[in-house]
């Protein structure tokens, strides 16, 4: 299985251009299987329905989360799709095997009142200030991933147009709008950005740190939860949060689900429904200004 997996990953670098994260996941869901093989004395013609029960039955017994079984499970079902076509094996036997029914609970994220104190919360008289304000700025007015606003170089950003180019997953590229307060944020901070780059030293990336580099994610969530602590707002707004109020706040105006669907880079329109939340007055709102006879 070791070198099947080894050719699985090389596939899904190069031939599917999946991130390097996603690759990471996939070699570690992937190598727990494997393990749970060898000591068991099984090869990969030996797998069948019967043995990856057994073996997500001992992830559940280990008090895995069904989010983490699922994940294992699709990855299973990815790698053994791709050891069919090879001609490694026989069948697929993840395919007869159920995914763990998954809680879904409504994500967290911020009112427009709680978005608007936040957003203010950054200072505006240095630039790491400024840097922090605009990062948030653009996460709301656009609702990109964390490893999208990261990945943002100079070139991919239009002041002039209000318009982003970000390379989300898989490596697929999308256009995304951004409004007028994004607009004077991301100005004022790339006026001030060269103070933070060394001399004679260019970086390509938008948001640098305090080094001159491009920021890294875990610093872009150190730096949410600092202002999240400051404007008091309740603990569990993430980077993820913003994206999505983003989507929230967007349905709550009554724009339509598959224009967000657009601007959140989602393949499934299912995905992005678990993102918006309406509350029974919202929807009322927009029953009644949106039906000819509701009035």
């Amino acid at each position: 299985m070791r070198k099947a997996l080894d050719e699985f990953l090389d596939h899904l670098t190069h031939g599917r251009n999946a991130s390097p994260h996603t690759v990471a996941g996939y070699r570690t869901d992937l190598l727990q299987l494997a393990a749970y093989l060898d000591a068991r004395k099984l090869g990969l013609r030996d797998v069948d329905h019967v043995v990856l029960r057994g073996f997500l039955h001992e992830l559940a017994a280990a008090h895995q989360a069904k989010s983490s079984v699922a994940r294992k499970l699709a990855a299973i079902r990815s790698f053994f799709k791709f050891c069919l076509r090879q001609g490694l094996v026989d069948d697929n036997p993840g395919r007869v095997v159920s995914t763990p029914k998954l809680d879904r609970p409504v994500p967290a994220f911020l009112s427009e009142n709680e978005m608007t104190r936040f957003l203010n919360e950054p200072d505006k008289e240095n630039v790491l200030g400024l840097r922090d304000r605009a990062i948030l700025e653009l996460f709301y007015a656009t609702g990109i991933r964390l490893s999208e606003l990261v990945g943002i170089d100079l070139a991919d950003m239009s002041l002039e147009d209000r318009m982003l180019r970000v390379r989300g997953k898989g490596k697929k590229e999308r256009l995304v709008p951004f409004g007028r307060k994004a607009v004077e944020s991301m100005d004022a901070y790339l006026r001030l950005r060269p103070t933070l780059l060394p001399a004679d030293f260019g970086e390509a990336a938008v948001f640098l740190n305090y080094q001159g580099g491009r920021i890294s994610p875990r610093s872009v969530e150190r730096l949410v939860d600092k202002y999240v602590k400051r404007s008091l707002l309740r603990r569990g707004v993430s980077p993820h949060a913003l994206r999505h109020s983003f989507a929230s706040h967007l349905l709550g105006r009554g724009a339509d689900l598959r224009v967000i669907q657009e601007l959140l880079g989602h393949e499934s329109l299912a995905t992005t429904q678990k993102y918006t939340h309406l509350n029974v007055k919202q929807l009322m709102d927009v029953y009644r200004k949106s039906h000819p006879r509701a009035k």
